[in-house]
């Protein structure tokens, strides 16, 4: 066993804090990797408070993790020594079913193991996650990291880029069609970085007039404020797509009714609140609702390969670990722009 140490939230009112755990030694399928970056999603807060339910304490958060490889098992092949490396929101599933067999790990019929707040195969080791100098993982649910990429903004991308990846690619979002993406943070701002590169024509809709320039500069070619009912009235039946990013509860009727008769609203945002929903703006259109998560381990490597093929990365804030607890209240007030990501050569060992 080695000695880790992490940030981990002993309850759902209690502060992040400095928390010494053990790591297993590789097996032989293992990649042991040093943690250089992790990003800050909102769901690390979501369960760190357990606002979803299921939280088992203490929890060291972090599904975002990029670091250099340090030790490998015997039938390690896929990576050695040195390497650069990445671990999403996952480190492993059964891989029996048959959505498992499709390289649909995320959405496994016997549920997936998740990166932290999760229970390994063994039915008792409890998984921690990227807040924390080490972490252990099959190389099978491990990510090859493009070189020539800042490395700092490439953690976002096992996340925030995957979650909104996954869906346009999905639902074949390409040249000429027209995207909606709703909300400018974590998720949205990547989402309108890869549908703008996938060549469609993107619309972000925003509570905030004050994100305006910045959707343009990220690559949106219009803008439009969701609050303002005669904006919203104007852009009903023209998408062929939209992306809900939020994470809160908001009205998706209104928004539902912006799409062509045959689109999809999906939605990749889970608040802690149910969404009130109509059914008439779907009727009415033949329109659909649907939901997406993540992506499976070959789809986040394609996403991956794409990023780095295409300059893409997320809009990142640095930060000491010893920080994590001021970005989160800030995150809960929208002030960030767009990842937190965690330096963890800030971490006292």
């Amino acid at each position: 066993m080695t000695t880790t140490l992490g940030y981990a939230a002993q309850g759902p009112k209690t502060p992040l804090a400095p928390f010494r755990f053990e790591r297993r030694e590789p097996r032989e399928n293992d990649v042991e990797i040093e943690t250089l970056y992790c990003g800050v999603c909102h769901s690390d807060i979501h369960q760190a408070r357990d606002e979803w339910g299921g939280s088992t304490f203490p929890i060291v958060p972090g599904h975002e993790i990029v670091g250099k490889v340090k030790r490998v098992g015997s039938k390690v092949t896929r990576f050695k020594v040195g390497d650069l490396a990445g671990v999403g929101c996952l480190v492993d599933s059964c891989r029996t079913c048959s959505n498992c067999k499709e390289g649909n790990e995320q959405y496994c019929m016997n549920g997936f193991v998740g990166t932290y707040n999760g229970i390994e195969k063994d039915g008792k080791t409890r998984t921690y996650g990227g807040y924390s100098d080490l972490i252990v993982v099959d190389q099978d649910f491990t990510l090859k990291i493009p070189s020539n990429l800042d490395l700092k903004a490439v953690a976002p991308l096992l996340c925030a880029g995957i979650t909104t990846y996954s869906p346009l690619r999905h639902w074949k979002v390409g040249k000429n069609s027209t995207v909606g993406v709703v909300g400018l943070g974590g998720l949205g701002h990547m989402g309108v970085k890869l549908a703008h590169s996938f060549g469609a024509h993107v619309t972000v809709f925003t509570t905030s007039e004050k994100k305006k320039a910045d959707a343009l500069k990220l690559g949106a070619d219009a803008v439009v404020i969701s609050t303002d009912e005669k904006q919203m009235a104007d852009q009903m039946g023209k998408f062929d797509f939209i992306l809900n990013t939020v994470a809160a509860t908001h009205n998706i009727n209104a928004l539902s009714s912006c799409l062509k008769h045959d689109a999809t609203m999906v939605l990749v945002g889970a608040p802690d609140k149910p969404h009130s929903m109509e059914v008439f703006p779907l009727i009415m259109g033949r329109r659909s609702l649907a939901g997406s998560l993540i992506g499976g381990i070959a789809e986040t490597q394609e996403m991956l390969d794409y990023c780095g093929k295409h300059g893409i990365t997320a809009d990142i804030e640095v930060i000491p670990i010893n920080k994590i607890n001021e970005a989160y209240e800030r995150m809960m007030k929208g002030d960030v722009h767009y990842r937190f990501v965690i330096d963890l050569k800030s971490i006292q060992k």
